[in-house]
């Protein structure tokens, strides 16, 4: 599903945050990426979804060389993500169900369908009592919980996670860990970047150990 062959990435200024990097992940996989600050952790989300381009090598999603991507493709492709990054870009001046929405919306769904799927996903994150509340009123637990609804509302193949449990108090953190294990039991391939040694020790995944941009382990 989704293949690093020989990717290094390489930022103005000369920074490599990864170099040479290889790896394959399977459908259905839980897999976690550790490694210190500034290890290259969140430069591999963002390369799978075509966020941020190789300078050499090549990223397979489901078969498709992502660095080669006419700009038209790439809200194809993204379809088959759900995107959680430490900026959750949560809309402040709209509603937690108008924030859930918003994907839907973009894609084109139905009104009716859209409705279903968004109350289907509060519901799923424990937030459907509050789908009226702005997010500036929820405590970061349920801040977090909001982007996670968002990213899977419409139901995504790969759910990327970067950092997910950061700032969050370690019940909150636990109660997330719990949340990301329940798409995976129902087949959600789910890539989750974290220093949280605690959440990757509790999920017990696949782990891929960056070191200043090598895979190490």
């Amino acid at each position: 599903m989704v293949s690093f062959s020989q990717v290094t990435k390489r930022y103005p200024g000369g920074f490599e945050a990864l170099k040479a990097v290889s790896l394959d992940i399977q459908p259905g996989e839980m897999v976690v990426i550790t490694g210190h600050s500034g290890a290259g952790k969140s430069t591999l989300l963002k390369l799978m979804a075509d966020i941020e381009r190789p300078n050499t090598g090549t990223v397979l999603v489901n078969g498709q060389n992502v660095g080669t991507l006419r700009a038209s493709a790439i809200p194809f492709l993204r379809r088959n993500f759900g995107l959680m990054f430490q900026d959750h870009k949560l809309l402040y001046d709209r509603s937690v169900y108008q924030n859930v929405m918003l994907p839907l919306n973009i894609i084109g769904y139905g009104a009716e369908d859209a409705a279903k799927r968004v109350r289907a996903a509060l519901d799923k994150v424990g937030l459907l009592g509050k789908e009226k509340a702005l997010p500036v009123t929820l405590s970061g637990g349920e801040q977090q919980r909001l982007a996670i609804a968002r990213a899977i509302v419409h139901r995504p193949s790969i759910l990327l996670a970067d950092e997910p449990t950061a700032n969050l108090d370690a019940a909150y953190a636990a109660e997330l860990g719990e949340l990301l294990r329940s798409f995976h039991q129902v087949g959600v391939t789910v890539i989750i970047a974290t220093h949280d040694e605690q959440l990757a020790a509790r999920l017990q995944p696949r782990r891929i150990v960056l070191d200043t941009g090598r895979v190490v382990s």
